[in-house]
């Protein structure tokens, strides 16, 4: 007997597309999908810390109403080095249900969203790591060639991927173009463009690599930069959005103080701060660098390491870091350390509230809904990872939108 589903409900109107999230995270692209009109069939996830968050924000709203189906599955094949791979029960997985609802839906296009974990191609995986995470890292660096076995398997009419913008670095091995020379074999056309959020509705400057892709024989024309097929036009804005600033985006939340967790709004904590990181931060000013630190009126409140850096280097380094958001504008890149005022620009804008933002103010920031709550609540570095991995919500919902429109009914 199949498990109850508490999304499950009365039959509605057939969807533009059908989904399937892979790397769905808690689920930031799911939430942009089907906000774009889609019914999300199933994300895919090995990590199912977030289960709960994904299944609890994201009920479909066409055909039957039900939630996606949260699989908790690796997407590498299993092997003597990798024992964990989950590869043949994922596709026995989707073999189940990716039929079943193209019979339910039968008009209705099929999306595979692959948004894969970005660690691998930043700056960051730069860092000292264990052996074991050097593995990790390098296997997941291949996370974009597994996936498109499922694409050969399945076929989608459409395909969506977003990631780093330096993922077309030649240091990473030229996975993205890989993966794309991949996706036109298998008779897509395709195109690729480093974007930035802000200039889709998203109010934080984050700069992506989008790459979509449309069944070279249902594309539009007019989608077409080639009379070839293979090169699809990729928007570089949402000419119907408008810029939105930090302000606009979470000044309606109530006040609250460093370490503090609202009664009643969900997710609105901020994190607790030592007595010297709240002179620091009460010294700030919206939108300025860091150099306020050396002549507060609690004396030089700079730390020695920026110090010596700056004087080995003779340029200032750091300048972010303790400092607060500028309301008037797009907040900076909302990463996994979102609530630390230590690690950039996290800084809340209000002078009369010495705190960085909170976690629902950072989940605005990257275009969640204010209902949109993340589990478990009395948490809060899970939360900010889960926030900060996320796929702008309404970045997804765009280029899942504007696919949908780029084929032939």
């Amino acid at each position: 007997m199949a498990a109850h589903n508490p999304c499950a409900g009365q039959r509605s109107v057939e969807p533009r597309f059908l989904a399937v999230d892979f790397f769905c995270g808690a689920g930031g692209t799911t939430r942009g999908l089907i906000d774009a009109g889609g019914y999300v069939i199933a994300g895919v996830d090995k990590d199912g810390k977030c289960a709960e968050t994904y299944r609890r924000n994201n009920p479909n709203v066409s055909v039957d109403r039900r939630c996606p189906e949260f699989l908790e599955l690796d997407i590498f094949p299993a092997t003597e080095e990798y024992p964990g791979g989950q590869q043949r029960e994922l596709m026995a997985e989707l073999e189940r249900l990716v039929p079943q609802y193209r019979t339910l839906a039968p008009s209705a296009p099929l999306l595979f969203a692959i948004c894969a974990p970005c660690q691998p191609f930043t700056k960051l995986s730069k860092k000292t790591l264990s052996d074991e995470r050097k593995l990790g890292r390098e296997r997941d660096s291949n996370l974009l060639r597994e996936a498109a076995l499922f694409v050969e398997t399945f076929q989608p009419e459409l395909v969506l991927s977003e990631n780093v913008a330096g993922i077309k670095d030649a240091r990473y091995g030229g996975i993205w173009d890989e993966f794309r020379r991949r996706l036109e074999n298998l008779g897509y056309a395709t195109g690729t463009k480093v974007v930035c959020t802000s200039k889709f509705g998203v109010p934080q400057f984050r700069k992506r690599s989008i790459l979509v892709a449309v069944r070279r024989e249902l594309v539009k024309a007019e989608r077409l930069a080639d009379s070839l097929s293979k090169e699809l036009l990729v928007p570089e804005r949402d000419p119907d959005a408008d810029l939105v600033s930090v302000a606009e985006a979470i000044g309606h939340f109530p006040p609250i103080k460093a370490g503090e967790l609202h009664d009643w709004v969900p997710n609105h904590r901020a994190r607790t701060l030592s007595e010297l990181n709240l002179r620091r931060i009460a010294s700030a000013k919206p939108g300025q660098s860091n150099k306020y630190m050396e002549n507060t009126e609690f004396g030089d409140l700079s730390l020695k390491c920026h110090r010596d850096v700056n004087r080995k280097l003779r340029v200032r380094c750091f300048t972010d870091v303790y400092t607060r958001m500028h309301p008037a504008r797009p907040s900076p890149t909302i990463t996994t350390k979102c609530h630390s005022i230590s690690n950039g620009r996290y800084g809340h804008y209000d002078t009369s509230q010495n705190r960085g933002i909170s976690l629902r103010e950072a989940a605005a920031l990257q275009s969640f809904p204010d209902h949109y709550v993340f589990y478990p609540t009395d948490r809060v570095c899970p939360i900010a990872k889960m926030i900060g991995n996320a796929v702008p919500p309404r970045l997804a919902q765009y280029f899942a939108s504007y696919l949908a429109n780029s084929i032939e009914s």
